[in-house]
């Protein structure tokens, strides 16, 4: 994926947005703004954050000029394309996609309602009306790894893994390949679920690597029920995935890795009501705000804390990219030579572990 920045401009636009004299030069009518959740707006995680942005969205650019509506606990598949298909019918001017199972969905909608713009979460299929985005989350990951390397205590890491695709597989390996770097005898041990949000499904995967030995809980899931289990334990650590996840604050949730959705919310949106809309594809990460680092707590030793700290200014920087050689595949072959860096291809298509890393992906 190549990486674009969000539109030049768009701040400076939203106090004109947000005015009577914008919604009157649009005819009055207010622009209709779609969002399809895969899960509840309370998950406490990946659809929380995302619904959380959205009404950051409607704040800036204001409810006179902006109505949004929203379908939450949407199951990836033919229910998506029912409720896409329902929106657009219903008037809606742009609808996001949150889910990476919405994908082919989002493309087949947008193919009977070529004036409607849709943009979809996590995937890489776009047409003339439909754009895609999606965050560099292992941006984040490499700082969860740093901190997870030097706080484990028994040299384990517990991983939940959602759905093995490459966006999962990603952060997987820029964890490892961090906790290793500061930690030679770590071990991860993985866990997959194969789904997005099942809180049970996700409280027995923590068990499983609790009774495992991990002492450190790292998540792509999105709810809480990992940090609840780990509080339980009494002696292992977590991670909020998507949403700050504070309440769990400050332990077992030690950090966490926020998605911020709302800036590039609001400029898209901005986008239709002005008329510049076009085809994009976003991959950002720390540098433009759309990863955040929660806090990072006390109960991380203080030069922990500075360590990952002045990682993701490195990150924020572009002085540091996370998959910089030598690294080699999960079966000894090399990958990237001393100082090289993974281009963006590679990493959106990633489907191999590191070198180190035990066990297969799941087909």
């Amino acid at each position: 994926m190549q990486k674009r920045t969000l539109l030049k401009g768009a701040v400076a636009a939203l106090a004109l947005a947000a005015s009577p004299a914008f919604a009157e030069s649009h005819g009055g009518e207010k622009t209709k703004v779609g969002f399809v959740y895969v899960g509840p707006i309370t998950d406490g995680g990946w659809t929380q954050g995302h619904h959380h942005s959205a009404t950051e969205m409607l704040k800036e650019l204001g409810e006179d000029n902006v109505e949004m509506v929203y379908q939450e606990n949407v199951a990836e598949g033919p229910d998506s394309e029912r409720v896409m298909t329902q929106m657009a019918l219903d008037g809606a001017d742009i609808i996001f996609t949150t889910s990476f199972g919405f994908m082919d969905p989002t493309i087949n909608v947008a193919a009977k309602f070529p004036d409607v713009k849709f943009e979809h979460a996590t995937g890489y299929k776009t047409a003339p009306n439909v754009s895609v985005y999606s965050a560099r989350f292992y941006e984040g990951r490499a700082i969860q790894g740093t901190i997870a390397g030097q706080m484990t205590k028994s040299n384990v890491v517990g991983y939940i893994g959602s759905v093995p695709i490459p966006e999962v597989i990603r952060g997987i390996n820029s964890a490892y390949i961090h906790a290793k770097k500061v930690n030679p005898d770590v071990q991860f041990k993985i866990v997959w679920i194969y789904d997005w949000l099942d809180p049970a499904k996700e409280a027995d995967a923590a068990k499983v690597l609790i009774e495992q030995g991990a002492d450190v809980i790292l998540q792509h899931t999105d709810s809480t029920a990992p940090l609840a289990i780990a509080k339980e334990a009494g002696n292992v650590i977590g991670f909020g995935q998507a949403s700050d996840m504070y309440e769990y604050a400050p332990s077992p949730r030690v950090s966490s890795i926020i998605d911020n959705w709302a800036p590039y919310y609001t400029a898209r949106v901005k986008a239709v009501m002005d008329g510049t809309w076009e085809t994009t594809n976003t991959w950002d990460g720390i540098g433009p705000g759309m990863v955040g680092i929660g806090e990072i707590t006390d109960a991380v030793p203080a030069d922990v804390k500075a360590q990952a700290e002045e990682m993701k200014a490195a990150i924020a920087a572009g002085t540091y990219h996370p998959f910089t050689g030598p690294l080699k595949k999960q079966d000894g072959s090399d990958w990237l030579a001393e100082g090289e860096v993974a281009d963006d291809g590679t990493l959106a298509g990633m489907n191999f572990y590191v070198e180190g890393i035990e066990g297969d992906i799941p087909q």
